[in-house]
């Protein structure tokens, strides 16, 4: 079969060749099968097939040969000639087909041809060129691989002599640190042999001294006093070489131990690779000898350090302290020095506090300070302590109790203080070499610094014990929360003595953060005293409206509640946090007090109804409640000048409340007289006032009916509803508003009054003279020592209802004159020259009743009303001309007017 890329599909008969082209086609075999008449391949003979190919090429070749011996086994005998003459056709066969091929293709096979041969010169030039690569390997691979091995052998030995160096090295220089070591401690010992001697000798010269002054030995004593002085200079000179000493020892030691490390943490640039095994130096028998000295040195060495440490805490020596720390770093152990000296502390503090609550241990006190406490007669029995107080103990046991409070707060800053020095000290104080500062080398193992780590916990442990006890003890929770501003105080004089040696700060204006942080462990306890505080406000409150309607709060309970306000406030004025909280809970008693008012004040009608001839029962309660929240916010709105900022923003929203509420009950009633007394006034124009009326009834009649009623009305309101007020100051500015409203209003409407007669105008100043009486009456007080009414403080409009008389009866020419209308304002004078001249009013021309008129005067400026007369005066004009009616009477008034008009304007600019 021809396998060739010109070949498209198998060549024909190609199928009874199959079993000739099977890889594992022998010619023997095939034979022998011939011969022996058998099958081939062999069914169980070959190996096994391996692809489907091979199986269908081996079943075609057991056919053609079946096909080939079929004959033999129909007639048992068949020549083998048969056969051979049957594989020479089929070779010739093939040799036909292959000729057939070739001549079909034969110039793509020559084509081929000349490629196959042009591949084999390419193949043998290639097949040079790798036999000499190989011959320049081979060449190659000797001239590396012998210097290679060569090379390997000497590194290895370079290798040992790097490590054998590098141990006698080591060995050497740990030979010598240790004999400096041994010359340190040696000096240690000597300083402290000196300072005990200075010791001694100081001890002998004092107990010399001491026998001199008693023999009358002068000289003696001039001399031992000398020496004392040396040998105290000496001694505190030989301390500070040992502690350099210790320094230096320390530094040394460091040193030995880091000899003995591995490489990991070693710091020489000259130890071995890390491909070479590390020999330790304890394996050298030389410095092992050595190792237990030095062991013994580092533990000298290191409790030295730390009693140095000890000694610079208690005795705050920033000096003894900073040289303890810088062995602690020469030993490699200022960071876990320093969190042990942070940790112990803040335990010894949480201790501390543990002692102090301990109600075990303050019943064996009071046990102990009480002589009296009878013993049992039965010697047999055994009592238990008792943990809490009778009410007959109490007070030793509150001693004891406050007693343990002011130690504990001693220890607390004096262990503060210790932690803020250390930290001062580390802070200030660096590495001589590598200039680290030390508080960041301790913070490679602390989480924050030392100071924070105290403050949190010094507050969760007061916070654990506190919330521990109480729950224990409720003669504690008692106890503390009560008397809440001495615990508070005590811890007051806490940060008053740490604020000296530490930056926290504790004042009204500013608190530090850790300040806080403490106080908030009490805030059970302050919780307890403002819930007291705000219980004992409440109570007040309740008093004061505990009757009800029947008997409303009045002077007495609004100063009770006042009072008590203040009291509390008092009491925690002196801590800016507490008088905050208490201003809180004040604040919120306020609205207490505020809605309990709101609530029992009435607002039927009858509360503002003024038909007399006494005050209605819901006037009279609006007056008592209306009395307390006055002097209930009058005494509150003075704490300003006591309190800061702060506290009284968060009082402000109450006392306002407060006010409010008092204007809420005050301003209906008001509103009510106002309306009633510009009612009254309002009646004027229902009199007659032109020359129609009887002249000698005017003068002998007296004043008006609507005046006599206003009067009475005015006697009715002081006398009936003001009086229900008991607020001096209040009632006296509401007298004079109403005096002030009482007179604008009738100076109104009597400038109003048309047509106005000579016998109208002795009515009106009759009329004039009452009201003056009746208002006179109606500001007297009782109280004053002089007679009449203090006008000054109405005076602008008391000086406008005098000059109202004499400008009824002016002369028209001298309306216009500023000098003689000097304190009248010209809306009045605009509306008398109106009313004397033919032109209509304001309110006439549109259409108003005089009340509305008068109170669009009160309700809009000076100016807007002069631009409406002045408007009067221009729509007057144009339908006179319209109508043509005769304007001569009428052309004096609307100069005057005008004239007035300009003069007003020109002032006011």
């Amino acid at each position: 079969m021809y396998n060739g890329r010109f070949c498209t599909g198998p060549l024909p008969g190609m199928s009874d060749y199959a079993v000739f082209s099977l890889p594992e086609f022998d010619p023997n075999e095939y034979a022998n099968a011939v011969l022996a008449g058998e099958a081939y391949p062999h069914p169980t003979g070959g190996p096994s097939s391996t692809g489907t190919n091979k199986t269908i090429a081996a079943s075609n070749g057991i056919s053609s040969a079946l096909r080939l011996n079929g004959s033999r086994s129909g007639t048992d005998a068949e020549d083998i000639s048969v056969a051979i003459s049957k594989l020479t056709y089929n070779i010739e066969d093939v040799e036909k087909q292959l000729k057939t091929v070739v001549t079909v293709h034969h110039e793509d096979l020559l084509v081929q041809a000349a490629g196959v041969t042009e591949l084999e010169g390419s193949l043998s030039s290639v097949r040079g060129g790798l036999q000499e690569l190989d011959v320049s390997l081979d060449k190659l691979r000797a001239k590396i691989r012998t210097p290679y091995q060569i090379l390997s052998t000497h590194v290895t030995r370079l290798e040992r002599l790097q490590q054998a160096s590098d141990i006698l090295r080591r060995t050497s220089r740990f030979v010598v640190l240790t004999k400096r070591l041994q010359m340190q401690l040696s000096e240690m010992d000597r300083a402290g042999d000196i300072a005990f001697s200075a010791s001694e000798s100081k001890t002998i010269a004092s107990g010399s001294k001491s026998s001199d002054l008693t023999n009358g030995d002068g000289g003696r004593k001039s001399t031992d006093s000398l020496s004392t002085l040396a040998g105290t200079v000496v001694g505190s000179l030989e301390e500070d070489d040992k502690e350099r000493v210790i320094a230096k020892a320390a530094l040394t030691i460091a040193e030995l131990v880091s000899l003995m490390e591995p490489p990991a943490t070693s710091a020489d640039l000259s130890t071995p690779t890390s491909g070479t095994e590390h020999v330790p130096l304890s394996s050298v028998k030389i410095v092992s000898t050595y190792l237990s000295y030095v062991e013994s040195a580092r533990e000298r060495v290191t409790y030295d350090m730390e009693q140095m440490v000890i000694n610079g805490l208690r005795t705050r020596n920033r000096s003894l302290l900073a040289s303890s720390l810088q062995t602690a770093h020469n030993l490699r152990v200022l960071p876990d020095l320093v969190q042990n000296l942070v940790s112990d502390l803040s335990d010894a503090v949480e201790a501390r506090i543990r002692y102090a609550f301990d109600l075990t241990r303050l019943a064996k006190e009071v046990t102990a300070k009480d002589p009296q406490a009878p013993a049992s007669s039965n010697p047999l029995y055994k009592s238990r302590f008792r943990t809490e107080p009778t009410n007959v103990t109490a007070p030793q046991w509150q001693a004891v109790l406050w007693s343990s409070l002011e130690n504990l707060i001693e220890e607390m800053a004096d262990c503060c203080i210790k932690v803020y020095t250390l930290e001062k000290v580390l802070i200030l104080k660096k590495d001589a070499v590598s200039q680290v500062v030390f508080l960041d080398e301790a913070m490679k193992v602390i989480e924050n610094k030392p100071s924070a780590t105290f403050w949190s916990s010094l507050g969760q442990s007061l916070e654990k014990q506190i919330r521990d006890a109480t729950k224990a003890s409720s003669f504690l929770q008692q106890t503390l929360s009560s008397n809440y501003p001495r615990l508070l105080r005590l811890f007051h004089s806490f940060f008053a003595k740490i604020a000296v040696h530490t930056d926290t700060v504790y004042t009204q204006a500013y608190q530090s953060p850790e300040t806080v942080l403490v106080l908030r462990a009490l805030m059970t306890f302050e919780s307890l005293y403002l819930s007291r505080a705000s219980n004992r406000l409440n109570e007040a409150i309740s008093q004061a409206f505990a009757a009800g309607s029947r008997g409303p709060p009045g002077q007495a309970e609004g100063i009770n509640i006042a009072r008590a306000i203040a009291n509390e406030l008092d009491s925690a004025k002196f801590d800016p946090l507490l008088v905050k909280a208490a201003a809180r809970y004040t604040s919120t008693s306020m609205e207490s007090l505020v809605s309990r008012a709101d609530n029992l004040a009435a607002r039927e009608r009858a509360a503002v109804s003024l038909s007399g001839p006494v005050a209605t029962p819901p006037q009279v309660l609006n007056g008592q409640l209306a009395t307390c929240l006055w002097h209930c916010w009058s005494r509150l709105d003075k704490l300003q000048e006591e309190y800061p900022d702060p506290v009284m923003s968060i009082l402000k929203t109450g006392i306002s409340n407060a006010h409010r509420s008092f204007e809420r009950i005050v301003d209906p009633l008001a509103a009510a007289i106002r309306r009633e007394l510009s009612a009254m006034i309002a009646k004027l124009h229902k009199q007659d006032f032109s020359d129609n009326v009887d002249p000698m009834s005017a003068m002998g009649g007296g004043a008006s009916a609507y005046m006599k009623d206003l009067c009475e009305k005015l006697t009715f309101i002081k006398a009936e509803v003001l009086s229900q007020f008991n607020i001096p100051v209040f009632s006296r500015g509401w007298i004079t508003s109403i005096v002030q409203y009482v007179m604008k209003n009738f100076v109104l409407h009597a400038s109003i009054v048309k047509p106005l007669g000579e016998t109208g105008k002795l009515q009106l100043t009759s009329d004039m003279t009452e009201l003056e009486f009746a208002l006179s009456a109606f500001m007297s007080d009782k109280a004053q020592n002089k007679r009449g009414a203090n006008w000054g403080s109405v005076q602008d409009e008391y000086r406008c209802l005098r000059a109202m008389r004499p400008l009824l009866f002016l002369e028209n020419s001298l309306l216009a004159s500023p000098k003689h209308t000097a304190s009248l304002p010209p809306l009045i004078v605009l509306h008398h020259v109106l009313v004397r001249s033919p032109i209509p009013l304001p309110h006439a021309l549109h259409g108003w009743a005089e009340a509305e008129y008068v109170r669009w005067v009160n309700e809009h400026n000076e100016e807007e009303a002069w631009s409406l007369v002045e408007s009067d005066l221009s729509h007057w004009e144009q339908i006179a001309a319209a109508e043509g009616t005769d304007t001569a009477e009428a052309a004096q008034y609307v100069q005057i007017a005008r004239s007035i008009l300009v003069h007003a304007k020109n002032a006011s600019s």
